[in-house]
Order: C-alpha cells, then sequence, then structure tokens
C-alpha cells in the first residue's frame, strides 16, 4: 500500500527476531506495523522516517544467515516491540475499557444505595429487579443503557449519570418461558419506567428509546411489557428544540402495536398522564395494590382549578378494578410480573403436558332446580387443564366471565354468562366486555369457548339509559368478524338475541354447538312466552286457580318443547351431550381445527382499548 513512514525502529547491523515490528507505516490516518518476516541482521535500510512509500518499495533488507551477536546488546527491533506489547498481560485493564465497565457499574442498583433502599422500605422492587424476573436469566439485553438526561444545560454530565441512569427508562429484549416454549417462541421487548429516577418520568431521551424498542418490536413481532409508574412528561429536560413536545411519536408508535403483538402493561405505584396513557393502550392491564393510574396527577389538577387531591386519591385500584380498566389486581410487584409471565405463555403456544380434575362434578354442576344459581367458574376450572384459567376484568361486567385458558395444553379463550348476577342477562358492561375479549382472541389466533347461560339481554328503561343498543351491537358486530374456531357449550339457558350473541351470532356460526341436558331454548323466556302468547286465553280463564293451572301446564309444555333434547330433534344444535363429555368433545373439535394461515402483519386494525 501506499503509505507514510512514522518510524523505523532499526539500523544497519541490528539483529531482529521473526515477528519484531521494525518499522511503522501511516496510511489514511492509519498505523500499520511492518514485522521481520524473519529472524536475521539488518543490512540496508532505504527508508526514512517521513518518507511517502509505494506498493513493493523495499524498506530495509535482512541478512537471514546465522547472525552473530550484535554490539550493544538487545536490537532496536526487539526493544521497539517491547514498547509496544507494555501492558499487556499485566491485567491491568485498557483505559478506555475501564471507562466503559465503570459506566455500566453505576446503573446497577447497588452504585444507589439509598434509592434502591428506600423504594424497598416502600414495599416495592426496583425496575430492574422487575426487568431480571420477568426475563429468563441471562437473557436481557438492554438499549440505551448509557443515556442520560438531557439536562445538561443545567447540570454537569458527571452528575447527571450518577442521578439519571438510562434517563429513568429501562428498554430492552430478552426471552420469557424459553425453558417451556423454546427460545424462537419466546422473545419479548420490555420497558421499565425507574422511579427511582425523577419519579420514572418522561424525558427525551426515554422518548427516543421508546421508539427505537416499540419499532423493534413490531419489526421482530415481539411482544411488549411495560412497567409504567411514574409521573408522566418531564418539563425540566432543557437540551430539546422543541416547545409544546407534541410531534412525540412514542403513543403513535405504541398504539401501532396493537392488535400486531400482545401488549402488557403493569402498573404499580403511581402512574399519570403519559404513563398511564401508554398503559391505557394495553391489551391486558395489572395493577398492584395500592397503585393509583390517572390521565393526570395532583399537580395538574391542581393546575386546572380542579381542587387539590392526594396521589393515593387519583384512580386508586379498587375503582379501576370495578370500570374495567385493570384486568388483572394482584397483590404487588413480583405477582404481577407472574402474571406477565403466564399471560404472554397463552400466546407462546401448546404446552406438552396437562393435567385436569375429574369431569364427573360436572353433572351436578347446574341444579336441576332450574331457578337455583350456580358457580360457572367451577364449570371453566373442571372443564380446563388444571391451573390453567386466567381471568380477565372480573370485577366489571359482572354478569360476563373472560377467561383465557388451556384445553390438553392448547390455548383457548372462554366466555360464560353468570347466572349469579342479572340471572345471567348481558347488559351493556357484560356485552363491552365479551366483544372486546372476542378482539384479542381473535387477533393472536385463539380459539373461542363459550358457556351459554343467560335469559337474553337486559331489558328495561333502566338498561336502556346506558345506550345498550349500541353496546349491544358490539357484540354481533365483533362475532360476525371472528376468524378463529367458536364453540359453543349451553348450559342451561339460551334464549333469544343474548343466546345469539354468545354463538358470534346465531347457533350455527360455531365451528359446534351442543347442549347440556339441562339446556332450554327460546326466542325469549318461556314464562314471559306464555304470557304474551297466551294472554287472551289466560284473560278469559276467570278461575284463578284454573288460571293458574292452566298457565303452569302452558309453561311445562314449553319447557318440553324447548328442552335440548326436543330442540335437538329439529337439529338447531348440533348434539346434547353428557356434561362429563365435555371436556374430551371441545378437545376433538380443537384438535381438527386447522391451524391459523402464516401472516405478516395483523389480522384487525386494533384491540379496542375498551
Amino acid at each position: 500500500m501506499q503509505a507514510t513512514v512514522v518510524e523505523l525502529s532499526v539500523a544497519p547491523g541490528i539483529a531482529v527476531a521473526a515477528g519484531d515490528t521494525v518499522a511503522i507505516l501511516e496510511s489514511m490516518k492509519m498505523h500499520h506495523g511492518v514485522e521481520a518476516p524473519a529472524a536475521g541482521v539488518v543490512i540496508d535500510v532505504r527508508a526514512a522516517a517521513g518518507d511517502v512509500v509505494a506498493a513493493g518499495d523495499v524498506l530495509l533488507r535482512l541478512d537471514t544467515a546465522p547472525t552473530r551477536p550484535t554490539p550493544g546488546g538487545a536490537s532496536g527491533a526487539s526493544a521497539a516491540r517491547g514498547r509496544a506489547d507494555a501492558g499487556r498481560g499485566t491485567g491491568a485493564p485498557r483505559a478506555d475499557l475501564a471507562r466503559v465497565v465503570d459506566r455500566h457499574a453505576m446503573l446497577a442498583d447497588a452504585a444507589r444505595p439509598a434509592a434502591v433502599t428506600r423504594r424497598h422500605e416502600r414495599g416495592m422492587r426496583t425496575a430492574r429487579e422487575n426487568v431480571a424476573d420477568l426475563c429468563d436469566a441471562g437473557s436481557f439485553t438492554e438499549y440505551g443503557g448509557l443515556a442520560v438526561a438531557s439536562q445538561r444545560r443545567r447540570r454537569p454530565l458527571e452528575v447527571l449519570v450518577a442521578d439519571t441512569p438510562a434517563d429513568g427508562l429501562i428498554t430492552g429484549v430478552g426471552t420469557v418461558n424459553a425453558g417451556i416454549f423454546g427460545k424462537a417462541a419466546a422473545g419479548c421487548a420490555v420497558a421499565a419506567y425507574d422511579y427511582t429516577v425523577l419519579a420514572g418520568t418522561q424525558g427525551h431521551q426515554g422518548h427516543r428509546k421508546k421508539d427505537r424498542l416499540f419499532e423493534l418490536a413490531g419489526r421482530l413481532r415481539l411482544p411488549v411489557v411495560l412497567f409504567g409508574e411514574g409521573g408522566g412528561g418531564r418539563p425540566g429536560d432543557t437540551d430539546v428544540p422543541a416547545v409544546s413536545g407534541l410531534d412525540t411519536e412514542a403513543f403513535s408508535r405504541f398504539a401501532g402495536l396493537s392488535g400486531l403483538v400482545p401488549l402488557v402493561g403493569i402498573g404499580a405505584g403511581r402512574s399519570f398522564a403519559g404513563n398511564a396513557a401508554l398503559l391505557g393502550c394495553c391489551d391486558v392491564l395489572i395493577a398492584t395494590a395500592g397503585s393509583s393510574i390517572g390521565m393526570a396527577g395532583p399537580a395538574m389538577i391542581e393546575g386546572g382549578g380542579l381542587g387539590l387531591f392526594s396521589a393515593d386519591e387519583i384512580g386508586p385500584l379498587d375503582v379501576h378494578v370495578a370500570s374495567g380498566v385493570v384486568d388483572v389486581a394482584v397483590a404487588d410487584e413480583a405477582e404481577a410480573v407472574g402474571v406477565a409471565r403466564r399471560y404472554l405463555s397463552y400466546f407462546q403456544g401448546r404446552t406438552a403436558g396437562w393435567e385436569h380434575d375429574p369431569q364427573e362434578s360436572l353433572r351436578e354442576a347446574v341444579p336441576e332446580d332450574r331457578v337455583r344459581v350456580y358457580d360457572v367458574r367451577h364449570v371453566i376450572a373442571t372443564v380446563a387443564d388444571r391451573g390453567s384459567v386466567l381471568e380477565l376484568r372480573h370485577g366489571f361486567g359482572l354478569g360476563i366471565v373472560t377467561a383465557l385458558a388451556r384445553i390438553e395444553g392448547r390455548p383457548v379463550g372462554v366466555v360464560a354468562n353468570d347466572p349469579r348476577h342479572l340471572g345471567g342477562a348481558i347488559d351493556s358492561d357484560g356485552a363491552d366486555k365479551a366483544a372486546r375479549f372476542w378482539q384479542l382472541c381473535d387477533a393472536f389466533d385463539l380459539p373461542i369457548v363459550t358457556l351459554c347461560d343467560t335469559p337474553g339481554f337486559m331489558v328495561g328503561p333502566a338498561a336502556e339509559s346506558h345506550a345498550q343498543v349500541r353496546h349491544f351491537g358490539r357484540m354481533f358486530v365483533t362475532g360476525a368478524s371472528l376468524t378463529v374456531p367458536v364453540l359453543t357449550v349451553v348450559l342451561r339457558k339460551a334464549y333469544g338475541l343474548g343466546a345469539q350473541a354468545m354463538a358470534a351470532g346465531h347457533l350455527h356460526v360455531p365451528v359446534s354447538t351442543v347442549a347440556w341436558p339441562s339446556g332450554e331454548l327460546g326466542g325469549m323466556g318461556l314464562e314471559g312466552a306464555v304470557r304474551l302468547g297466551f294472554r287472551r286465553e289466560l284473560e278469559a280463564i276467570a278461575d284463578p286457580a284454573e288460571r293458574q293451572a292452566t298457565y303452569d301446564r302452558l309453561v311445562a309444555d314449553m319447557y318440553e318443547r324447548g328442552g335440548a333434547l326436543n330442540v335437538a330433534t329439529y337439529f338447531e344444535v348440533d348434539d346434547v351431550i353428557d356434561p362429563a363429555a365435555t371436556r374430551d368433545h371441545l378437545a376433538r373439535l380443537l384438535a381438527v381445527a386447522p391451524p391459523p394461515a402464516p401472516r405478516s402483519g395483523r389480522k384487525r386494525p386494533c384491540i379496542d382499548t375498551w
């Protein structure tokens, strides 16, 4: 190559060993050592420092015959090589490496003992402890850990490095449940706000880190787990050429992942404003006891002239459980992480092994007395693999139960009517709950099992005041858009439009619609049908006792006609089965359903947040 001679380490008469550096050349600002190809004595030097040499030029010549000792001791070349090797093999790190090692060490919790102690005294974990618990051991790779808050105009860099590690937001990728499903199915993106850094507020670099992570999650199809604790936007960043900051992309990028990859939010402590907005975009929100989640914190509420409130008064857990904002309420962060790992497992594949409870108990699950309530959650837990049921939105839409579960290791979504609330009638909240859950299952290819026991939609002036015409319509519209297999089991009542909605539109939409022997089906509740259909006949009977006897006979006739066994003779349902055979029936049909078609994008534009 063409180069400039920077240094010649030898002179005529100097002995060199093979591999000794005899000259240093500079080309394109890089230094290249020229090594002796063999041992010998320098007999001729043809270049000097500062010379420009071309490819093929001779720098020096060696006599490689047996050499005689050189007067003066060690050769200059050997001495030069010694200088080049100085410091190697001594165990001392290079200065540049030492700086990097030291800087990374400052990210660890051990570097900030006072902040960690305060956190633990509150009964909470650090952000890094949560990330380490979520991801499989040794699998997490952090992005942007060396970023600091954009406040260099206000504070020295060394202070920012010490006080604002990772700009208060830990982002990276790892695996979750790889030991069960393998690494190929276990990838996960993680964003965890660190409340010990500027109260977990959203800084400029943190937004850029989220942009990077969310783009990566979309490109690699990685689910995202977001630990959302924090106070929202940070007004104190000074190094940003912005005024309103309303061109921040993170919210749009995160919302754009809805329906493409599973999104899991974890709320612990206080999550306000921008942090809460991100949590609100998640498919499922897990929140701890004592948490507060709100679109504004105390300062913003006060600034709006709306009064003075403590953080604990704004969006506490009990409010959000009842309103449906929180899907799963837990005791603490450790339980929240465990639920997050479990939730992700339903979207990672089928488990290899399973156990189940004895199925014979299902024969007595529905009382013979048709007006006695029962526990539909017992039915779900018995039909599903043992310990596999994860209920979502337990405290909201009480007449509908929505849960993720497994049948012979295969993940499914379960929607069931609960007769303990309004007799199983579907109200506006229940309709929203079911329709939104169907969207979730359909987006990620989970078959749906519906357990029907409903007298229909809720009726009356009070019910209509909750816009139920529109809310009920949502069940029909969503049901008609489903692409995954639906399997319906009529446990007892299947009346009217509510029953059709539970079957995603009508009884022949599901891959299979079967009933238990306790099943009863009709266009409306049978007692009501008799009162309306035979009103004139009944009114014409003067004797009250005879009128009641006629009414009872007509109702009994209607029950016989609407009984599951009779309905099956008209082929309005596919079969009437032994309740103890329900699990086996569902497993057989799930086994023959074709696997979901490969896709490069989302099936649905998004999953409704509500």
